[in-house]
């Protein structure tokens, strides 16, 4: 399974978003997990992908502070969403706040994940790294 492509999509008044049917094909089961990206956007995981995932962090030495703060940051905000009958998901606010998301999203594919960001930064984000 590999997420890729770009969409934009309005954020509703309830804080619904579709999700676009290329990337919800590749979720198993209609649900996936939403946590806290490395930058200002939030990351997606399939639920078999991050149940692995989720293992292998357990398995870092939490000696290292980096660890223990991989761990916090991803943990703490990583929540389990079910995806209704027109493909949308109910974005939490706590999420919401970290990726300053407003009326518009980009949803971009990077692989093994996919990431949710407010449109403007992530226009801001991706002129800064072609310069």
């Amino acid at each position: 399974m590999v997420f890729f492509g770009e969409y934009e999509l309005s954020v509703t008044n309830g804080g619904r978003v579709v999700l676009p049917k290329k990337l919800r094909e590749l979720l198993q089961g209609g649900e996936f997990v939403l946590t806290r990206g490395f930058d200002q956007c939030l990351a997606g995981y399939n639920k078999a992908d991050w149940e692995v995932r989720a293992q292998a962090l357990l398995q870092v030495s939490l000696l290292e502070k980096e660890n223990l703060e991989k761990r916090r940051l991803l943990f703490s905000s990583a929540v389990y969403l079910e995806i209704d009958e027109q493909g949308r998901f109910v974005l939490p606010k706590n999420l919401a706040l970290h990726g300053v998301i407003k009326e518009k999203v980009i949803i971009i594919g990077v692989g093994d994940h996919f990431e949710i960001w407010d449109s403007e930064t992530w226009k801001q984000y991706a002129e800064k790294i072609h310069e």
